[in-house]
């Protein structure tokens, strides 16, 4: 049997030694949340769990029907300064990585160089007739050379590189948090200038019936009819939806100034909310999936996480920072005293420089900073896990709201229709002369503060809907990502 040569043997284990690294093996920590969706009353039965598409993965294009609602959120995407900073952090991340990656590759200098030196007669060795003379010295070089490469041995630098990586990955994971984020935000605030619109409208409706409730009660007053205490009463109501009226005016001021601070613009006047309720905004029928799948759909989770595993990496930086630092300098080339002699075999020139650096009394630091690295390790673990908690807890707040807004929505819907039934009796009552202004104009204001309510609570379910999406990790994705089809 052949034996390997020593030479190409040692080079050999040096090879192998740089491709580890002394980085702990990586556990995820346990999530400490349930296999199911919580089914106590109050929450909605979630939908089939084996959804061709699952909600993370559902473009906003196509969980939003409604098309001005598409165009806003293009224009926030496009110019909102919080997340073109997050777009700006994975591009510096990105090439810090690179900058890490760079360092496992030597650095190779190549460079020329040419001098004369003259040295003068008084230091000049004596010439044939015993006078000084002068001399001229040439000098001509070529060499490229590596400067100080670190070999990693103990995979320290690739330690580091792990870490760069995962860094990264969750400054990504972390743009993409914050693009759901905005979503779900110009969504809602979308619906609140659009639920203040509405509720504007009613109330000037309503201050419009008690003024003129007032007028009535006035003119009765004023005839010996009603009493001062009626009076007081009508005077009260109007107040009342005065005060109600000027709110919802500033409701919708600041729900559009909220619109416009995530549009990073003004809303354009054709985008503009209005009072018109569309309840069709947003699909309804969103796949929950299983809560265990929040560990790899939400990009909050999936942030957290990477910053774990970057700190698994850099205990592997740490530890090897315990051992000794291998350098390596050297250099090769032609030196000559003519350049057309430069670059013949007899001006060959080389030298290298190994040197090994192993700070004896610098021990005890690195062994103090391998354990706040383990602490920052373990710190992080513990914030995954609460991110986990705080996701699983997101979404079954949302599907608890989606069913009590559900019921209550159907509960003010049957009283819209019982209160328009009394304005429709009263209102023919008074056509026949049988119920008075005043009788009409009560009903009129139970109807219309029914209508505030409704248009509440319709608001509220879409608001819900776009909750859950977003607590499912939806919006990520400007259109659907199709599952993978399985290989036969």
């Amino acid at each position: 049997m052949n034996k390997i040569p020593p030479k190409i043997a040692a080079a050999l284990v040096i090879l192998a030694l740089t491709g580890c690294t002394m980085i702990p093996k990586y556990h995820r920590p346990d999530a400490n949340i349930s296999t199911n969706w919580p089914s106590v009353p109050g929450y909605a039965q979630p939908a089939a769990t084996n959804a061709a598409v699952p909600a993370a993965d559902i473009g906003w294009q196509d969980f939003f029907q409604d098309p001005h609602l598409r165009r806003i959120i293009e224009i926030a995407l496009t110019n909102n300064a919080d997340l073109q900073a997050a777009v700006y952090n994975v591009q510096q991340t990105r090439a810090l990585f690179h900058v890490q990656q760079d360092t496992l590759i030597p650095t190779i200098d190549a460079n020329g160089s040419a001098s004369k030196t003259r040295t003068p007669n008084f230091f000049a060795p004596s010439g044939t007739n015993g006078a000084p003379k002068a001399i001229v010295y040439n000098e001509f070089a070529a060499n490229v050379g590596i400067t100080s490469y670190e070999i990693d041995l103990f995979g320290r630098i690739r330690s580091l590189r792990r870490q760069a990586l995962e860094t990264y990955f969750a400054t990504d994971a972390a743009r993409k948090a914050a693009q759901i984020a905005l979503v779900a935000n110009v969504a809602s605030a979308y619906l609140s200038a659009e639920e203040g619109a509405q509720q504007l409208a009613i109330s000037r409706e309503m201050a419009k019936a008690s003024q003129q409730a007032f007028d009535l009660t006035k003119q009765s007053f004023d005839a010996g009819v009603s009493s001062q205490f009626d009076l007081n009463t009508a005077s009260t109501q109007l107040q009342n939806a005065l005060v109600a009226e000027s709110g919802y005016a500033q409701q919708l001021a600041q729900a559009n100034d909220e619109l416009a601070f995530l549009l990073g613009e003004p809303v354009p006047a054709d985008l503009a909310p209005s009072a018109h309720f569309d309840p069709d905004i947003c699909v309804s029928d969103i796949p929950m999936g299983l809560p265990s799948d929040l560990l790899e759909r939400r990009p909050d989770i999936l942030e957290a996480e990477h910053q774990l595993k970057a700190a698994n990496a850099n205990i592997g930086a740490a530890r090897a920072a315990l051992f000794p630092t291998i350098y390596l300098t050297g250099s090769a080339g032609y030196a000559s005293a003519s350049l057309q002699n430069l670059f013949e075999p007899a001006s060959a020139a080389w030298n290298i420089s190994p040197q090994i650096v192993w700070p004896v009394f610098a021990t005890g630091t690195a062994y103090h900073e391998l354990q706040a690295v383990r602490a920052t390790k373990m710190a992080l673990a513990a914030q995954y896990q609460s991110t986990v908690q705080n996701a699983f807890r997101e979404v079954a707040d949302a599907l608890a709201v989606r069913e009590t807004v559900e019921a209550q929505l159907s509960g003010d819907e049957a009283l819209v229709k019982a209160d328009q039934q009394s304005f429709d009796l009263t209102k023919a009552g008074f056509d026949h002369g049988v119920n008075s202004d005043l009788d009409l104009n009560v009903t009129l204001q139970t109807l219309d503060s029914a209508r505030l309510t409704l248009a509440q609570a319709q608001y509220s379910r879409l608001v819900s809907l776009i909750n859950l999406y977003q607590a499912l990790g939806g919006g990520w994705s400007e259109t659907t990502v199709q599952p993978r089809q399985s290989a036969k």
